[in-house]
């Protein structure tokens, strides 16, 4: 059941870099996310919730803004990895398989990016422009981040 949370939260990492980050965080100083004794441990202090929060909303700002590059591009590609592999490692190092958790999340993270991007694409047709389609991606990425971190406890 890790693998498949670290798999997912890694999705969200494709979806919004910045949020799964801040789930996690969430979690942890919630106490929904068991990082206590593990490497992890400092994701559940409340300047790693602050730090989060705020770039998981700078995020959300700027992703509605006209100028900011596709998600597919390497910097973009490259960061949603980084992030779903460490969001992924961090609730696999709750039951104490970190790598198995990196490993997952990464591959989440992929998933994510490229799946995002297309659904995006496909809503914002739909809709005839981005902004709605921006919007849904904002809640999918926000409710599905904190609904995979509270299934981990």
């Amino acid at each position: 059941m890790l693998y498949i949370l670290a798999l997912l939260i890694g999705v969200i990492a494709g979806l919004r870099a910045m949020t799964a980050p801040a789930a996690i965080a969430w979690g942890a100083y919630l106490g929904w996310l068991p990082v206590a004794g593990t490497w992890a441990s400092f994701m559940s202090h409340w300047v790693a919730v602050g730090i989060f929060t705020i770039l998981a909303i700078v995020e959300l700002v700027t992703d509605q803004l006209p100028s900011t590059p596709s998600r597919k591009v390497p910097q973009q590609f490259g960061a949603r990895i980084v992030m779903g592999a460490f969001t992924g490692a961090v609730i696999g190092a709750t039951g104490g398989a970190t790598i198995g958790g990196l490993i997952a999340g990464a591959i989440g993270a992929v998933i994510g990016t490229l799946g995002g991007a297309e659904a995006r694409g496909r809503l914002a047709a739909a809709f005839g422009k981005d902004q709605p389609a921006a919007f849904i991606e904002d809640a999918v990425a926000i409710i599905g981040g904190l609904l995979i971190v509270a299934a981990v406890v």
